[in-house]
């Protein structure tokens, strides 16, 4: 047994050297540390040839039989994901160049070759070092549905593996601990983790100045889309969309020209899921939003120059083009400050409501996203964005609705709102499972019809399903049925989430808001 874990810390050094991530003067080091980590006396007898053919494309398959060698000698305390996660990042992060020469090595590269090649650089090592973990990420279950607005992007995210019981209750035991404060915080760069926090040994961030402020660049360990970047704050700050989040992403795009960066809203419910940090996602991918054309032109005299459309989407946004950036921002600003305190009662829309303790609640804001054009122009979308409640509507009334909480109810950040659908892991089972209804290997049965059934939510749409299609469907044909209707849920999303929907009076009303600013149709 030691023995073979011994041939694999040699195999997992040839991969090292296969991929750059080593140097020849490092091995004797690593080695070592690798030895002492695992408990092991002493090397095998031979190396590996990091030329061989042998030596894997990814360190998954040999890190795997570590793990279960850790686990059969006690160095692992308990066999669950969380704690293989832990070592195996552990054990991979010895392989790792020091932060300051990844950081010395994406300059070298940028000076020379470009950003582009150093990007690639910075991407593919998060990738080669399982920070991102690749295998994981390939098991996502993604299809696109064909909407009256473009192709919306749809993945079922299998990313994040449910715990099992035993890694619950530990989650309940574990002590709270305030370091690092958040996910975010640059202090998770060499971090150990622990059952509530994942191991970060593996994470590298470049430093970056952005409208004068120290932020740092990551990928992120998820990847939603091709180098999904995320930009953060050195200070541990709440987001808050201003000006200054407008010059930060043009700066951004100074540096990093071929990446769209955006930030999401500022309130609950229409924001992100961190809201205690501040930081902007990009990435090198082309969302469906950005594909929308321009419904209609629209003009300034303010700014006579400047290109000003609402967006063909069914979420409401302006698109605003220059080839001066600060430009946009004082347009972007003007129309944000003003949407601030913006209220239309005939849309449900209020900028403000008051709390039991007689505190102004602020309700508008906006998702801000900013990309360079093929044509060299700066490129600015601002989404407008309501966060305000009723009792029909609890979880926000420009949210998705009750009746599309079965497939998507959580918030419509970022991400979502250009048009790809991060949709939980339960739906893979839970689709089988209707798939299984379609074509007629089971039936509706009493356990369905009651909670808490994973089914039981999804049950006025298996009735609907069946109405309007049957239940004798071969697997193909049931699973393209539910694809398609899964992908008119997430439109709808789209427009629940829309403040000035698609309509006559939808843009009536947009087209009144924008006239404050002293823009107009035609």
């Amino acid at each position: 047994m030691e023995k073979r874990a011994a041939y694999l810390i040699e195999k997992l050094l040839a991969y090292g050297l296969a991929n750059d991530m080593i140097s020849g003067q490092d091995v004797v080091y690593i080695r070592n540390q690798l030895l002492d980590l695992l408990m092991i006396e002493e090397p095998y007898s031979m190396p590996v040839d990091p030329e061989a053919s042998d030596v894997p494309d990814t360190a998954t398959p040999v890190l795997d039989e570590l793990l279960d060698y850790a686990v059969r000698r006690g160095i692992i305390p308990e066999d669950t994901l969380t704690h293989r996660d832990l070592f195996d990042t552990r054990i991979m992060g010895l392989l790792m160049p020091r932060p300051s020469d990844v950081i010395c090595r994406f300059e070298m590269l940028k000076n020379k070759k470009g950003i582009r090649a150093a990007t690639q650089y910075f991407y593919d090592l998060c990738r080669k070092s399982g920070y991102i973990r690749v295998n994981r990420i390939a098991r996502n279950i993604i299809w696109q549905y064909e909407s009256g607005f473009g192709q919306l992007e749809i993945t079922i995210n299998l990313t994040k593996p449910e715990k099992d019981p035993r890694e619950i209750a530990a989650l309940k035991q574990a002590p709270q601990v305030g370091y690092p404060k958040c996910l975010l915080c640059p202090e998770n760069v060499g971090y150990a983790g622990r059952i509530n926090h994942p191991a970060r040994q593996t994470l590298r961030v470049l430093p970056l100045e952005l409208h004068g402020e120290r932020w740092y660049f990551q990928y992120s360990p998820y990847v939603y889309y091709n180098e999904h970047c995320i930009v953060l704050s050195h200070e541990h700050v709440p987001m808050k969309i201003t000006r200054q989040t407008f010059e930060r992403l043009f700066d951004f795009l100074e540096l990093f020209p071929h990446y769209f960066i955006g930030s999401n809203a500022d309130l609950p419910i229409v924001g992100g899921s961190i809201l205690n940090h501040d930081h902007f996602q990009g990435g090198f991918h082309t969302f469906p939003m950005e594909r929308a054309p321009i419904e209609y032109d629209l003009h300034c005299a303010e700014y006579p120059d400047v290109n000003i459309g609402v967006v063909h989407w069914p979420m409401s946004a302006v698109r605003i083009s220059h080839h001066k950036p600060e430009i946009i921002v004082e347009l972007a600003d003007k129309l944000l400050n003003l949407w601030r305190d913006y209220s239309d009662p005939a849309v449900d829309i209020l900028s403000y409501s008051i709390n039991e303790k007689g505190e102004r609640i602020p309700h508008n804001t906006v998702t801000p996203i900013a990309r360079m054009t093929d044509d060299g122009l700066y490129q600015l979308d601002l989404v407008f964005r309501n966060n305000r409640t009723s009792e029909e509507h609890p979880m926000g009334i420009f949210h998705p609705h009750q009746e599309l909480h079965h497939i998507k109810k959580e918030n419509i950040g970022l991400i979502e709102v250009m048009g790809l659908f991060i949709l939980p892991g339960r739906l893979k089972a839970e689709l089988d499972a209707v798939k299984d209804i379609l074509t007629g290997k089971k039936i509706i049965n009493e356990d369905i019809c009651m909670e808490p059934h994973p089914l039981n939510k999804h049950l006025d749409w298996i009735k609907d399903l069946i109405e309007k299609y049957g239940n004798n469907h071969n697997d193909e044909e049931a699973r393209r049925i539910i694809r398609d209707s899964v992908g008119r849920k997430c439109l709808q999303v789209l427009h629940h989430a829309g403040v000035f929907k698609v309509s006559g009076e939808g843009r009536r009303a947009f087209n009144r808001f924008l006239k404050t600013a002293g823009i107009k149709t035609g």
